[in-house]
């Protein structure tokens, strides 16, 4: 179970379909369920590699990820191509910045040499430049590299590679440190039994459990607690299969989770999940 990562995974595997020109199967694919009315629906589950079924067009693909909690997510991927080359100065009308980020000192040098080991004559600097600049994430760790030439960012690179200056180049340290997000998944994660070693010993996360409780209680025809504790064993109405039973269930522990990181210093920047 992926948690909120579900879906990246079918994201790749259609990017890299599309890049490879070629459909793989699905795993453990044996019999259909008689249920889906496949035929009905000019649906097909593939199992074994094969093209796609017009090539001489356009590749679409879709990617749909179906959240058991109600996050859903849909996806449409696109081949493309070019039958012109770039002739690596379109649209530079000055300097152009190479911005490289990285979690620390070590790492940026990393980057630089990984920069240095793919950079060729045949790649525009200002295509590198806009990927460098809206498709990376920005570590602490930072240096930006003015050039025009490929030739200019190789001698840049080498530099920053070896940790010596160079002219059209600028290392950093972003001094505002990022705060942590704390990141609740949904139903999937549950267990019996779960929470109950924090209730028993940790009396900031019993604390809001028990205010969850008192909250749940006016709305709900059973106890907090009485669920944590093994009632979701022992009666069917409370198992934690139950939407209405997992979820009220879930909030109440994260928050509690959230309360007890908060008691420890422990301050979100931001909450998802």
């Amino acid at each position: 179970h992926l948690e909120g990562a579900a879906g990246i995974a079918g994201l790749i595997k259609t990017a890299l379909a599309l890049k490879n020109r070629e459909l793989p199967p699905s795993l453990h694919f044996t019999t259909p369920n008689p249920a889906i009315p496949l035929d009905e629906l000019r649906l097909r589950v593939r199992t074994e590699n094969g093209p796609w079924p017009r090539q001489d067009r356009p590749l679409l693909a879709g990617v749909s990820s179906f959240g058991v909690g109600g996050t859903n997510c849909h996806v449409v991927l696109e081949d493309w191509h070019t039958d012109t080359e770039s002739d690596g100065d379109t649209g530079a009308t000055g300097p152009i910045p190479w911005p490289v980020s990285a979690k620390s000192e070590r790492a940026l040098r990393g980057q630089a040499e990984a920069l240095l080991a793919a950079l060729d004559d045949r790649t525009s600097p200002l295509d590198i430049g806009h990927s460098l600049a809206t498709t990376r994430t920005a570590f602490p760790h930072r240096a930006v590299l003015l050039g025009r030439t490929t030739d200019d960012f190789r001698t840049r690179l080498e530099a920053l590679a070896a940790g010596r200056p160079a002219t059209g180049l600028t290392e950093g340290t972003a001094t505002r440190p990022a705060g942590p997000v704390f990141v609740f998944p949904g139903q999937g994660s549950q267990w019996a039994g779960m929470a109950v070693d924090l209730m028993d010993t940790t009396p900031v996360f019993a604390e809001h459990i028990a205010r969850c409780e008192q909250a749940l209680a006016p709305h709900v025809p059973w106890s907090l607690t009485h669920v944590l504790r093994g009632g979701s064993e022992t009666d069917p109405e409370l198992s934690l299969d139950r939407l209405d039973v997992v979820h009220p269930v879930l909030f109440a522990v994260m928050v509690s989770l959230a309360q007890l990181w908060r008691s420890y210093g422990v301050e979100p920047a931001a909450v998802i999940g």
